[in-house]
């Protein structure tokens, strides 16, 4: 099943998120049964040829692969596209300008300045055209900047604009709030309310980065549909860390209970 035709169901999707630079760590991402997976070149580990990898290994999988790019720029945009991403998650969105320059990368000509070079693109898509890309690919911009919620209106109402996507670390960071997945600030949860607010008149996807079940059940209750679970290096922490407090328990290694290291691995956005 295609991203648009999950969105178009209305039920809440699971995403994915790889921070590791590995085609085989995406394979498995995607294996797992995710609705989405999204490879982050902007926070991540991940270079231009080591997503090109995970893209590949994401097809093997039938499971849609979105990018979030480095930047609002069009070479970042246009090559992930053609590399066979089916979406781009543009950080940093502030202004109608910034997104309608997010969109013109991502359309081919006449909704667009998208260049022709679909190379991995085109290989599982007969047929394929400027009008099908156009039609299939997302255009999804994050809004976690001051001006960004200033205006929302104006960067909603950009033809185009397929999703919004939520960091809620940078969020908090731009209005003086302590940032975290696990939302506890009064002023924090306002402006993620607010933002989810003006995409469902808008009929706008809403998307936002979690931290874990407890965070991701919070925000599909409240009304988002496209929110990320975690990231392959948060589970493989998880995982380790619970199989070696496991195995620390063992008499002959003293019951000691181990305690993890605090990092902020899953908080990315």
């Amino acid at each position: 099943m295609t991203l648009r035709e999950l969105w178009q169901t209305d039920r809440p999707t699971i995403g994915g998120w790889c921070s590791i630079p590995s085609a085989f760590s995406a394979e498995l991402m995607g294996r797992f049964g995710f609705d989405w997976v999204c490879i982050d070149t902007q926070h991540g580990l991940i270079g231009y040829e080591q997503m090109t990898g995970m893209l590949e290994a994401l097809n093997i999988t039938r499971t849609p692969a979105l990018v979030r790019v480095p930047w609002n720029s069009p070479d970042n945009i246009m090559k992930a596209l053609d590399a066979g991403a089916h979406g781009v998650i543009v950080p940093m969105i502030s202004t109608a300008d910034d997104a309608r320059a997010a969109v013109g990368a991502v359309k081919y000509p006449p909704l667009g300045t998208r260049s022709w070079g679909p190379i991995r693109a085109s290989l599982d898509f007969p047929g394929y055209s400027a009008e099908t890309a156009n039609a299939e690919t997302a255009a999804i911009v994050m809004i976690e900047t001051r001006e960004g919620v200033e205006n929302l209106e104006e960067i909603l109402s950009v033809p185009g604009v397929d999703a919004v996507y939520v960091g809620p670390m940078d969020l908090a960071l731009a209005h003086g709030i302590e940032p975290t997945l696990n939302v506890v600030n009064d002023e924090h949860l306002a402006l993620i309310e607010k933002i989810l607010e003006a995409c469902q008149r808008h009929g706008i996807v809403a998307g936002i980065h979690c931290d874990g079940i407890n965070t991701i059940g919070r925000w599909w209750d409240l009304g988002y549909r496209m929110c990320t679970l975690a990231s392959d290096a948060a589970l493989l922490r998880a995982a380790a860390t619970e199989a070696l407090t496991a195995a620390d328990s063992h008499p002959l290694r003293g019951g000691v209970a181990r305690v993890p290291e605090q990092t902020t691995t899953a908080g990315y956005a």
